[in-house]
């Protein structure tokens, strides 16, 4: 297992492993390679139904299902809260963002400096729920953490489209195919739950260090904020932002029924 551990991604627990095995039937040519599952065998013999599943899983994707103990588990995770599963899978290759992929009544999310993988974790996460058809990261993004960011986003991260590249060329892009780019920005902004966010449009979140570059906020078709119920100069986290501002986007859009 060490070998694995130096060369691949590790994913813990059923709800990441579920995800993974779930993007292989939706997404065969771009989802993750899953090399092996492996469960704790001290309870296999009572969880017969997660046995079951993975045994006919592994039959038709094609993966190895091997028992360990908690001791190897913990050691191959790096935690104790694995749930008694975990996986050995591939790198996921993100594709930069290009004219054929753009649909035309589309909401894309673009998130730019979100540093921490647990908040990227928890936006995905939002993003998914939300309806929101594919976020865009920049080329140094969380992926990299893949174990940790599938996670916090319970397994949305390995479901939800994304792209990554430079950010800059893919917003321009989604600009010249007919977008409007919405930036989360206080300065000059409408309120968020009085703006048009009519689809096509994308969403531009910034992390909470730094917020939104200059250069995005050139490309800004609009600024929008989130009112608050009382006086607050400070701001919201990133992922409380983006779960914010896709639910409205979404809702408006009739997407929320």
């Amino acid at each position: 297992m060490d070998e694995f551990k130096s060369q691949m991604c590790v994913f813990e627990g059923m709800t990441s492993i579920s995800a993974l095995i779930k993007a292989t039937e939706l997404y065969p040519s771009s989802s993750r390679k899953i090399f092996r599952v492996l469960f704790d065998k001290s309870r296999a013999s009572r969880d017969r139904r997660r046995m079951s599943f993975l045994r006919a899983k592994s039959s038709e994707i094609g993966f190895e299902l091997a028992a360990s103990t908690p001791e190897e588990l913990e050691k191959l995770t790096g935690d104790t809260s694995h749930g008694d599963y975990a996986a050995v899978c591939g790198e996921r290759t993100l594709p930069c963002l290009t004219p054929s992929a753009i649909k035309p009544d589309g909401l894309y999310f673009v998130l730019e400096g979100i540093e921490d993988p647990y908040n990227f974790g928890y936006t995905v996460r939002s993003l998914y729920a939300s309806g929101i058809d594919a976020a865009i990261l920049p080329e140094r993004n969380w992926m990299s953490s893949a174990g940790k960011v599938a996670k916090s986003s319970a397994g949305c991260s390995e479901l939800l489209p994304m792209f990554s590249g430079s950010i800059e060329d893919a917003v321009s892009l989604l600009k010249s195919s007919g977008y409007r780019i919405i930036c989360a920005n206080i300065r000059e902004s409408e309120s968020l739950f009085e703006a048009d966010l009519s689809a096509p449009s994308a969403f531009v979140i910034g992390g909470e260090k730094r917020g939104i570059s200059s250069s995005l906020l050139k490309l800004s078709d609009l600024n929008v904020r989130i009112p608050y119920g009382r006086e607050f100069m400070g701001s919201l986290p990133s992922a409380a932002s983006a779960a914010i501002i896709a639910l409205e986007a979404a809702r408006k859009n009739g997407r929320i029924k």
